[in-house]
């Protein structure tokens, strides 16, 4: 597959390639959405600083300059209201997003993924899959609402499991058309 493009817009959001100078952004947005993420996410669960900001950044580089994954910032406005990435796998792509707690509720990330899901398809990924704790409802109905099949379950990889987790994942599938 072909790298895609750092930014994408569309009308009232946009997704645009992380950057170092997005550090304080993500560790502000990270850290003030506190249980909100720390419920669902491992990386949130121990509050989110400044260095975790930097690494976190640091990786999202080394990935897209390696085409393992590509990830941006969700845009609402000036403001940073989450992140969305595509990691890549075998014949397809997997997607996984977040958002900061005061920008839920708004579809943004079902037009993020949806978007994201048409441009992997056009250049050239055969599925997307997406996988969430299978009792992290809200995440679930980003695929559902966007027509993905639930394929399947399986334990979640983590170490160290979120508190609000069942410890499954719900795996979701759409086929390239």
């Amino acid at each position: 597959m072909e790298t895609p493009a750092e930014t994408f817009t569309r009308d009232e959001f946009s997704l645009t390639r992380w950057q170092s100078a997005d550090c304080a952004a993500v560790a502000a947005a990270v850290a003030g959405s506190g249980a909100h993420l720390a419920d669902w996410v491992p990386w949130a669960m121990d509050g989110y600083t400044a260095s975790d900001a930097a690494d976190f950044l640091r990786l999202t580089h080394e990935n897209w300059e390696t085409g393992r994954a590509y990830e941006w910032a969700i845009r609402a406005g000036a403001a940073l209201a989450g992140g969305v990435g595509v990691m890549t796998r075998d014949g397809g792509v997997e997607i996984g997003y977040w958002l900061a707690r005061e920008f839920t509720g708004r579809g943004l990330v079902t037009r993020a993924v949806s978007l994201l899901v048409s441009d992997v398809f056009a250049r050239g990924a055969g599925y997307v899959e997406i996988k969430h704790d299978e009792a992290n409802v809200r995440s679930g109905a980003i695929p559902a609402r966007l027509g993905f099949s639930l394929v399947g379950k399986e334990p979640r990889p983590d170490a160290v499991r979120p508190p609000s987790c069942a410890g499954t994942h719900h795996v979701w599938r759409l086929e390239r058309p």
